[in-house]
């Protein structure tokens, strides 16, 4: 089980590797973010686009309603600024929601519909590790769309991660 010390840490990790990547595609030469590439979202836009509607898919689940997406393909945020700023709301509200959760409360089932409307189950804390894993696997990708530029990505490993050298966890 996920204690809420380890949540906490990985959900501010998820945050600054986030916020660092979104930073650096904001730098790329223009027209790069937007750029067709052979990748299956696309673009790096497209890819981000996507680790977005994720966690607001997650993000529905831990509230216990309908999240309302069709697909996890959309672009909602055709604008590196605009995204960002979703995103940088998305991990806030996520950071609050880990803030007023217990062990315990980690533990609990969340009962939820996949996008296909097949139903599904996973304890919150299962759902949070998901959450920052699936972001940390979809910023690789884009990782690899920065070579492609070619730019160097930053470095978002989480032994990188100020906070894990500064709490010793």
């Amino acid at each position: 089980m996920l204690t809420l010390s380890a949540a906490k840490l990985l959900i501010d990790y998820k945050s600054w590797a986030d916020e660092l990547t979104l930073a650096s595609v904001a730098k790329l030469p223009p027209g790069e973010a937007h750029r067709q590439r052979p990748t299956l979202f696309k673009s790096i836009i497209g890819t981000l686009n996507h680790s977005l509607i994720v966690d607001l898919i997650w993000r529905a689940h831990l509230e216990g309603r309908e999240h309302g997406f069709s697909s996890r393909r959309e672009i909602l945020h055709d604008d590196v600024a605009a995204l960002a700023s979703a995103q940088r709301s998305c991990n806030e509200w996520l950071q609050g929601w880990c803030s007023s959760q217990t062990d315990a409360s980690l533990g609990q089932l969340a009962r939820f519909k996949f996008i296909s409307g097949e139903a599904g189950q996973m304890t919150r804390g299962a759902i949070v590790f998901h959450i920052v894993n699936h972001a940390t696997y979809h910023r690789g990708w884009v990782s690899d769309l920065f070579f492609q530029v070619p730019a160097k990505p930053p470095t978002t490993d989480t032994c990188a991660y100020p906070g894990v050298l500064a709490r010793g966890d």
